[in-house]
């Protein structure tokens, strides 16, 4: 089957191995499942018991991770019955591991035990704040419960998600409820939301930050979009001032008016316009007083009285001019007469020589005569005699002798 988008659906079903863990995607083979049924599948560490998190629905391909496994069959009486000896071995394997943990002396905390569904493993969940030699004590547990041993190391919010318990709201913790992924929450989210950044406020049970934080956190930033900064200088009804508190929920700022210091008032960020976003700088030019914002650009402008007339000047920084206000005009354009005419030097005449006197020229120096040409019959200059020297060549090259190598053997 397949949707508008032409995205081919697969029909799944979610699997979960214990209350409150992940969710998994498994092909319902045929079988009738509903919310709540116990059944036995198929996964990498062979057949597991699950339960059934919700019935057959289809999702999208892309979010199906190839390949994907099968639920085997229902779950029957003597499946049950193998489930509960497993936790009875659990419950034993955990009081057995804490005895031997005390006895070898190691630093680790035991969080939980897990068997597998044929019991052909005990794994075993704890945590460390440092490397853990736990060679011996797998030996001892192996030696008294005769099965594999497998021993896992996992972080305090992992732990918190098994064990479970309440949060500072009073209700369970997220992890261990509801929550399949732990995602990464960060302490700019506790400054974005205005929070205390107190640890003990912030920080949940586990003692990292509250996964709660990630929950708002979009809507927050799109609020802040819309709001000023703090100490920003904007434009109100009732004159200019300076923004000394931003209420983000409820889309508010207090503005403590130039006019009258001591005055704060309260208005909503549709009624005010930003002239300067934010603190001020050293190299920021000062506002002009007779600054209004334009009429449709978001912001509410000042109201104008009767006796102003219509802003005519349009400022780059999404501000009008009145007419009143100083604006440079720019020099006109030369005619076609005052080009055409040569331009007039403004350099003063020196005293003793009148402007415009023409200089006398200075005579040419005489070309030098050209060489006569030597004569064609004129006898060649004679070779030199045999044995004579010869005379040296200072622009050739110097010959150096290459030397042979020396060999061991001379």
């Amino acid at each position: 089957m397949e949707n508008q988008n032409s995205t081919p659906l697969v029909p799944v079903v979610d699997i979960q191995f214990r209350p409150g863990q992940k969710v998994y995607f498994f092909d319902p083979a045929g079988l009738n499942l509903q919310q709540g049924d116990h059944v036995i599948i198929d996964t990498a560490r062979g057949p597991e018991f699950g339960i059934c998190a919700s019935g057959i629905h289809e999702v999208s391909e892309q979010d199906v991770i190839a390949p994907l496994r099968s639920v085997l069959r229902l779950a029957t009486s003597q499946d049950e019955k193998i489930v509960e000896e497993n936790r009875a071995k659990e419950r034993k394997a955990h009081e057995v591991c804490l005895k031997k943990i005390d006895e070898l002396g190691l630093d680790m905390q035991l969080v939980s035990v897990e068997c597998a569904f044929d019991g052909s493993k005990l794994l075993f969940f704890f945590t460390a704040d440092e490397r853990v030699d736990f060679r011996e004590l797998v030996k001892s547990l192996a030696f008294v419960f005769h099965t594999r041993i497998e021993l896992r190391q996992i972080g305090v919010r992992d732990k918190a998600k098994m064990v479970g318990g309440l949060g500072i709201c009073g209700r369970p913790f997220c992890c261990a409820s509801f929550l399949e992924d732990f995602q990464p929450v960060s302490i700019k989210m506790a400054k974005t939301q205005n929070l205390s950044l107190n640890p003990t406020k912030i920080s949940g049970t586990c003692g990292r930050l509250m996964c709660c934080l990630k929950y708002e956190q979009e809507a927050y930033e799109d609020l802040l979009k819309r709001c000023p900064k703090e100490e920003s200088f904007v434009d109100t009804p009732e004159g200019r001032g300076t923004v000394t508190e931003v209420i983000l929920l409820r889309q508010q700022v207090k503005v403590r008016m130039e006019d009258a210091p001591e005055t704060i008032s309260l208005f909503s960020i549709d009624e005010i316009a930003v002239l300067r976003n934010g603190k001020a700088k050293k190299n920021d030019p000062p506002i002009p007083a007779d600054l209004a914002p334009i009429s449709g650009s978001g912001k509410a402008p000042r109201r104008m009285t009767k006796d102003e007339e219509e802003p005519t000047f349009l400022d780059p920084i999404k501000f009008r001019y009145r007419e009143d206000a100083v604006v440079e005009e720019a020099p006109p354009a030369p005619s076609e007469e005052t080009r055409s005419e040569p331009k007039k030097s403004r350099r003063k005449p020196r005293p003793g020589k009148p402007r415009g006197e023409e200089k006398p020229e200075a005579p040419k120096p005489a070309k030098p005569a050209p060489k006569p040409k030597q004569d064609a019959q004129e006898p060649k200059p004679e070779a030199p005699a045999e044995g004579a020297p010869k005379k040296p060549n200072h622009h050739r090259r110097p010959y150096y002798r290459k030397r042979k190598p020396k060999t061991g053997g001379e």
